[in-house]
């Protein structure tokens, strides 16, 4: 999932080699939370207007984790 987050981002800026993610370790809830980290001139890219492409990447990787039987969370910092 992480390497799908990754690509997806990656597809959206201008800078691809400032794309990273991180993962942390399963919360009490049983939910793995994934950073985005993209460069800082990216940012409106990844968010979208009114925050619908950062909506839509979520729906996408929620509809992954779905699929293993786990529960996840996108945040982009």
């Amino acid at each position: 999932m992480k390497e799908l987050l990754a690509s997806i981002a990656k597809g959206l800026v201008e800078q691809p080699d400032k794309v990273t993610v991180e993962v942390d370790d399963i919360n009490e809830e049983g939910v793995i939370t994934f950073h985005l980290h993209v460069a800082p001139d990216d940012m409106g890219r990844v968010i979208g207007k009114q925050g619908r492409i950062a909506k839509a990447i979520r729906t996408v990787m929620r509809a992954t984790a779905n699929r293993s039987d786990s529960k996840i969370s996108v945040e982009i910092d």
